[in-house]
């Protein structure tokens, strides 16, 4: 594939990512995500053969796992858990009031939407998840050895973190990502205490 070929699906990929995340799965036309990337509608085929499907299973899968670095990375910038647990909530609130309430989750528009409706894309986006609380059970499990609890602090991360952006975005307020992130914390700073008293 020659650069300006890479260019233009990166282009496409790009486009799909930010339609998907703000409008969903049905909400996101082919054309549209055309139109975005500047690129011809007969590429989106070229390089989607398997069309609006493909397309979005692949922004899935990719804006899925870029957006669970980046949350790790955040958790990895403080080196207090507590403290980082807030930061990174923090971050987030900021993030999507930059947006105008239009960018928070990669994933969970999707999500939502096509649970009962695409295997495919129900699948992807379960696999992301899971991705996401593998990784946040090993971060926790720095901190809280115990593995059901690191688990439990994992899940209980992204259930808090995807309730706080639905709450946040309805409301267009960052507040509920601040009390999320502040909660979080303690439910950590509590299984830190405990693990540490047994």
């Amino acid at each position: 594939m020659g650069q300006g070929q890479s260019d233009t699906r990166a282009r496409i990929q790009g486009a799909a990512t930010v339609l998907f995340r703000r409008n969903g799965y049905s909400g996101t036309g082919l054309k549209r995500i055309a139109t975005e990337a500047e690129a011809p509608f007969g590429s989106i085929y070229h390089f989607f053969p398997g069309g609006k499907q493909q397309l979005a299973e692949e922004t899935i899968r990719t804006s899925g796992a870029e957006y669970g670095r980046m949350v790790l990375a955040l958790l990895e910038s403080v080196p207090d858990p507590v403290e980082s647990v807030t930061h990174a909530f923090e971050a987030a609130a900021d993030d999507l009031a930059a947006t105008d309430y239009a960018d928070a989750c990669p994933i969970a528009t999707v999500a939502l939407e096509v649970a009962s409706t695409n295997e495919v894309l129900r699948a992807a986006t379960a696999e992301v998840f899971a991705g996401w609380l593998s990784a946040g059970e090993q971060w926790f499990g720095r901190w809280v050895p115990d593995q059901n609890a690191a688990r439990s602090l994992a899940y209980s991360m992204i259930m808090i973190l995807e309730g706080a952006f639905v709450l946040s975005r309805a409301a267009r307020d960052p507040a509920p990502l601040r009390v999320a992130g502040r909660s979080m914390a303690e439910l950590l700073r509590t299984a830190i205490e405990q693990d540490g008293g047994s």
